[in-house]
C-alpha cells in the first residue's frame, strides 16, 4: 500500500511525480490479488478481447504499445463499468523467426537441425522458448496491460493445437483444403514459403532492359522491358494490351525468344499496362505470381529456370549453377553481344524480400498445401455487409471487401520443423492419403503400418485465424466460450485488415457459424517523425522500454493515445512526451494541493455552492459525458484530449485557484496579481476562521468530488500515476474498492448547469482581459491594481456581481467597479472591449508614465522601420521574381505582422496620453 507523509490536517505526496518508484509497486499489487481475472459470469455483460499474439520471439515495440495501450484503455474503461471483462493475452509460436534464432544458436555450436534430426531439434526450440519467450509479456507488464496473464494462451499449446486439427481435417474433408502446383513466395536462404505479410517491399536501384524478340517469318521485332532479363529463358508468351493499336496486328502470331530460339504466341490481356516500358511485356508464369495468373488464363505452360537455391536449373542450359545475379549479368552479355539488347535504363522498383532475412524472395511454382478461398470469402463479405460485423473506422470495410473480392488462394504449407505438422499421412505401401483428428497407426484402405506425416507445417496465420475461440478452449464449450465469443472487439493495426483479420473471420464463419468479434478497430501505424515507417534498416525505431524508463509508462500510453486520430498513422515526435509528462506532473501537483487541504475533512453537508462550485461541478457532468461517449464510440483520443482539457484548463488553472481564498484565511491568499499560482504552491497557511469553516468544508468536498471522478475518468489512460494518488485520496471515500481500477466508473450526474457555464465563462474572460493588459503594460504581479468594467447589460452584470470576488482574486485586482456607463473618461488607462463590455485598467501609480510613453514611442519607431523594410524588399520585382513563393510569403506574414504590432502599441500610447 502507498506509504503516506502527513504535514499539519493533509497528506504530504512527493514533490515531483517519480513513475519508477510507482510502477512495479502497483502493478504487482494488481497481479497478486487477481484483479485482472474474472471469471465467467452469466448474469453480467460480457466484453471481451483477444490481444492479437505478439511473436514469442518479439520485444516491445511502438506498434505493440499503441495496440496494446488502446486495448488497455478499452478493458480497464469496461471494467469500470462493470462488464464481465475478459482480456486475454498470448504469444505466437513464430514458425520462421523461432526456428532462425534456434538455428543461429545451433551454427554457433558447429552443428545443425538437419544433424540433430526433427525430433531433438524441436527440443531444444521449445528449450529456447521456456528460456526466452517471455520478454515481450514481461514488457507488456511493464506498459501496464491488465490482461488476464492466468489464461495467456500460446499458439502451440495442447488446447490451440486441438483447434488446429479439428480445422484442417474439417477443411480437408469439405474439399476446402489441397495439395497443388501453384505459384508462392520462396524464400531463398530460408528454404521455405512464406506468406504476403511476411514479403517487405523495399526499393531497389535496379535497371530496365529493353529486348527484341523477332516476329517470326518477319523482318519486325517485338521489344519487351523487363528488369530480370535471367527469367526470359522460362518466357512463355508476350502480352500486349488488347486496345493498343499499336500491336493489334501481332496478336496470335508467334516470336522467337531470343538465346533459347522457342516459339512463343503473343497474347492479349487486359492486365497489361500499355504505359510500362514499351506496352508489350515477356510472360513467365513459374516465376512471376501475375504472370502465373495470366498463363492460367491463356492455358501457358510454366517452364521454371531457377531452382530453390535461387540458382539457374536445368532448363537454363549453359546458364545452368549461376546464381540469378550471376546469370543476369552473363545473359545481359549475351543478348547484347546478340544484337538483342536495344538499351537499358536505370530502373527503382519495389522488390520483395523476406520479412526475416532480408532476402530478395523468389516467386516459384512449387507442390504446397492451399485452403480454397472462394467459398470461405463470400460468407466473410456478407457478414460485413449485413452489420454482422463493423470496421471502425467505417472507411477501412471497402479495403477489407476488396481485398476479399480479389482474393487467391492462400497457401499454408510451410518448409519448417517449428509449427503445427501438417496431419496428413501417405502410405507408403499403395500411396493413400490420410488426413485425421487423431495420428493413425494403420492405412485404411491397406492396413499398412508403413506410413510417413507429411513433413511440412502450416503457415502460423493458420493458427493464429483460430485465436479468437480456440483460447476460449474450442472445440470444447467451455464457460469462457459460452460467455466471451464472439469477443466484443478486436484492436489491430490498418496493415493486417488482410493477413490476419480476414482469416479469423472467415475460420470462425466456418468453424463456429458465428463472426470472430462484434467489431474490428483499426488504427495507424508509429511512425518516426519524418513519417516514415520504423525499421531495422532505417534505424529508426524507438524502444518503448527506454521511454518507459525515462518517462514513465503513463507519459508513454497518454502520448500515443492522444496523438492518435482513429485509424490514421501517428507521427513520433519526442517532444511530445515532454508535454505529457508536464500534464503528468500537473496532475500530481494538483492532487498534491488537494491531498494537503483536506486532511480534516469529514462527511457531513455542505454549504451553499458558489459560482465557482456549481461551474466546476457542470464541467465535470459534461466531461463524464464526453469521454464515456467517446470511450463508447472508440474515439479514444478524443477522449483524452477531453479529459486533457478539463483537467489543466478547467480544474487546475481555474478551480483550484478560485477554492484558495476558502480553504485559508491568511491574508493575500489570492493569486499573485496578474498571474495564478501553480497547484501545490503556497500551501502554507492558516486554517479558515471557524465563521468559515462551512465554506472550506464545501470548498473540500467539491474538490475531493472532482478529483476522485477525474481520476476514475484517466484511469485507464494513466493507471499508474492515477492509482498512487487514488490510494492517497480514497480514505475520503467511504466504502472505496481496494483498488482504482476496480472502482466504479463516473456516472452521469445531474449537476449539468449550462447557465451556470455561462456566467462563469463570462467572469472567467473578464480576467483574462485584465491579465492581458497587466502583461500588455509590464505591470509588476507585486502592484494591485483597479479596474472600471462597463457592462451595460444588467443580467451580464448581475453574472459579473456573483463572481465579483473570484474576479477580483484571480486578475490581481484590489479594487473593482461594475458600472452600467462611464460617469466620465478615464484617463491614462488601458482597456479592452469584450463581448460589448469595456474594460478599463487605470495605469497611474502602477507604472512610470513618462518612461512607458518612452519605451513604446521607440518601439513603435523601431517597428515602423522594419515595416519601411520589408515593403522596400516586396516592392523590388528582382526579389519577387527570383525568390521561391515560399520565402515570398513568409515575408509578407513579417509585414503583416509588423503592421498588426505598430497598431497595437499606437492603441497602448494613445490610453497613456489621454
Amino acid at each position: 500500500m502507498p506509504e503516506e507523509q502527513k504535514t499539519g490536517s493533509g497528506i504530504q505526496m512527493a514533490g515531483v511525480y517519480e513513475p519508477k518508484r510507482v510502477e512495479s509497486k502497483w502493478y504487482a499489487y494488481w497481479e497478486e490479488n487477481g484483479f485482472f481475472r474474472q471469471e465467467a459470469d452469466k448474469s453480467r455483460r460480457p466484453f471481451s478481447i483477444v490481444m492479437p499474439p505478439p511473436n514469442v520471439t518479439g520485444s516491445l515495440h511502438m506498434g505493440h504499445a499503441l495496440n496494446d495501450t488502446v486495448q488497455d484503455v478499452l478493458t480497464r474503461f469496461k471494467r469500470m463499468q462493470g462488464y464481465n471483462t475478459l482480456w486475454l493475452p498470448g504469444t505466437d509460436h513464430a514458425g520462421i523467426a523461432t526456428q532462425a534464432k534456434v538455428e543461429e544458436q545451433l551454427a554457433k555450436e558447429g552443428t545443425s537441425r538437419e544433424e540433430l534430426g526433427r525430433e531433438r531439434f524441436l527440443e531444444r526450440v521449445w528449450d529456447w522458448k521456456r528460456q526466452y519467450g517471455g520478454r515481450i509479456t514481461r514488457q507488456l507488464r511493464r506498459l501496464g496491460a491488465s490482461c488476464d496473464w492466468s489464461r495467456e494462451r500460446f499458439t502451440l499449446d495442447q488446447g490451440c493445437s486441438e483447434a488446429v486439427r479439428e480445422v484442417f481435417v474439417d477443411l480437408y474433408h469439405k474439399g476446402l483444403i489441397y495439395r497443388g502446383n501453384y505459384i508462392v513466395n520462396w524464400c531463398p536462404h530460408c528454404h521455405t514459403t512464406i506468406s504476403d505479410i511476411e514479403v517487405e517491399h523495399v526499393d531497389h536501384a535496379g535497371h530496365l532492359y529493353y529486348l527484341r524478340y523477332p516476329l517470326k517469318g518477319t523482318d519486325e521485332f517485338l521489344t519487351v522491358a523487363t528488369t530480370r532479363p535471367e527469367t526470359m529463358l522460362g518466357d512463355t508468351a508476350v502480352a500486349v494490351h488488347p486496345e493498343d493499336e499499336r500491336y493489334r496486328h501481332v496478336i496470335g502470331r508467334t516470336v522467337v525468344l531470343p538465346l533459347v530460339g522457342r516459339e512463343i504466341p503473343v497474347i492479349a490481356d487486359d492486365y497489361v499496362e500499355r504505359e510500362f516500358g514499351t506496352g508489350a511485356v515477356k510472360i513467365t508464369p513459374a516465376h512471376d505470381p501475375n504472370d502465373f495468373e495470366m498463363g492460367l488464363r491463356h492455358n501457358l505452360p510454366a517452364v521454371a529456370v531457377l531452382d530453390r537455391e535461387a540458382r539457374m536449373n536445368e532448363n537454363a542450359g549453359k546458364y545452368r549453377g549461376m546464381d540469378r545475379y550471376e546469370a543476369r549479368r552473363a545473359i545481359a552479355a549475351d543478348l547484347e553481344a546478340a544484337g538483342v539488347l536495344v538499351r537499358t535504363e536505370d530502373h527503382a522498383h519495389a522488390v520483395g524480400e523476406c520479412y526475416r532475412c532480408a532476402t530478395v524472395i523468389e516467386p516459384l511454382v512449387s507442390r504446397q498445401w492451399f485452403v480454397k478461398m472462394e467459398p470461405l470469402a463470400k460468407p466473410a463479405m456478407e457478414a460485413v455487409r449485413g452489420g454482422r460485423l463493423e470496421f471502425v473506422p467505417a472507411r477501412f470495410t471497402k479495403i477489407y471487401l476488396g481485398w476479399l473480392e480479389n482474393i487467391r488462394d492462400w497457401c499454408i504449407s510451410r518448409q519448417l520443423w517449428w509449427g503445427h505438422q501438417i496431419p496428413v499421412w501417405y502410405c507408403e505401401e499403395c500411396g493413400a492419403e490420410i488426413c485425421a483428428k487423431e495420428d493413425p497407426a494403420l492405412c485404411p484402405s491397406c492396413g499398412s503400418r508403413n506410413l510417413r506425416q507429411d513433413p511440412d507445417v502450416l503457415d502460423t496465420w493458420f493458427s493464429s485465424g483460430l485465436w479468437p475461440f480456440s483460447t476460449l478452449g474450442w472445440p470444447r464449450m467451455t464457460p469462457e466460450l459460452e460467455q466471451f465469443y464472439p469477443t466484443s472487439v478486436l484492436v489491430t493495426a490498418r496493415d493486417i485488415i488482410f493477413f490476419w483479420v480476414a482469416r479469423m473471420i472467415f475460420m470462425a464463419l466456418q468453424s463456429r457459424g458465428e463472426v470472430p468479434f462484434r467489431r474490428v478497430m483499426i488504427h495507424g501505424l508509429v511512425l518516426d517523425a519524418q513519417g516514415r515507417k520504423m525499421s531495422k534498416s532505417l534505424g529508426n525505431g524507438i524502444d518503448p522500454i527506454e521511454v518507459i524508463d525515462r518517462y514513465g509508462a503513463d507519459t508513454l500510453r497518454f502520448m500515443l493515445i492522444t496523438g492518435n486520430t482513429a485509424g490514421n498513422d501517428l507521427r513520433f515526435h519526442p517532444e511530445r512526451l515532454e508535454a505529457t509528462r508536464n500534464f503528468a506532473n500537473k496532475v500530481w501537483n494538483a492532487s498534491r494541493f488537494v491531498l494537503m487541504n483536506v486532511g480534516d475533512f469529514e462527511e457531513g453537508p455542505r454549504g451553499d455552492l458558489t459560482q465557482a462550485d456549481r461551474w466546476i461541478l457542470s464541467r465535470y457532468s459534461a466531461t463524464v459525458a464526453g469521454v464515456t461517449e467517446a470511450l463508447e464510440q472508440f474515439d479514444l483520443g478524443e477522449a483524452g484530449r477531453t479529459l486533457y482539457e478539463f483537467i489543466w484548463n478547467e480544474f487546475c488553472d481555474w478551480y483550484i485557484e478560485l477554492s484558495k481564498p476558502r480553504l485559508y484565511r491568511r491574508e493575500g491568499t489570492a493569486a499573485p496579481a496578474g498571474g495564478r499560482a501553480q497547484a501545490g504552491e503556497a500551501l502554507e497557511g492558516m486554517p479558515a476562521a471557524a465563521g468559515d469553516s462551512l465554506a472550506r468544508h464545501t470548498a473540500q468536498a467539491v474538490l475531493i468530488e472532482v478529483l476522485d471522478g477525474t481520476l476514475r475518468l484517466l484511469h485507464p489512460f494513466m493507471p499508474f500515476l492515477t492509482e498512487e494518488i487514488w490510494q492517497n485520496l480514497k480514505r475520503h471515500l467511504p466504502g472505496s474498492a481496494k483498488s482504482l481500477m476496480l472502482a466504479a466508473w463516473p456516472a452521469g450526474t445531474a449537476c449539468r448547469d449550462e447557465r451556470g457555464e455561462e456566467e462563469m465563462r463570462l467572469v472567467m474572460n473578464c480576467t483574462k482581459a485584465i491579465r492581458n493588459i497587466r502583461a500588455e503594460m509590464n505591470i509588476s504581479p507585486a502592484k494591485k491594481a483597479e479596474a472600471i468594467i462597463v457592462v451595460p447589460d444588467e443580467e451580464s452584470r448581475r453574472m459579473l456581481e456573483a463572481g465579483r470576488e473570484d474576479l477580483r482574486q484571480l486578475a490581481g485586482v484590489a479594487k473593482l467597479d461594475l458600472v452600467p456607463e462611464l460617469a466620465g473618461k478615464v484617463s491614462q488607462a488601458a482597456g479592452a472591449v469584450l463581448e460589448g463590455i469595456q474594460i478599463y485598467v487605470p495605469l497611474r501609480g502602477l507604472l512610470d508614465i513618462d518612461k512607458e510613453i518612452a519605451r513604446i514611442e521607440k518601439e513603435i519607431a523601431q517597428t515602423v522601420q522594419e515595416e519601411a523594410r520589408l515593403e522596400k524588399k516586396l516592392n523590388n520585382p528582382g526579389f519577387v521574381a527570383k525568390a521561391p513563393p515560399e520565402v515570398v510569403m513568409k515575408e509578407r506574414e513579417k509585414l503583416a505582422a509588423a503592421g498588426g504590432r505598430r497598431q497595437a502599441l499606437e492603441e497602448r500610447l494613445k490610453g497613456l496620453s489621454d
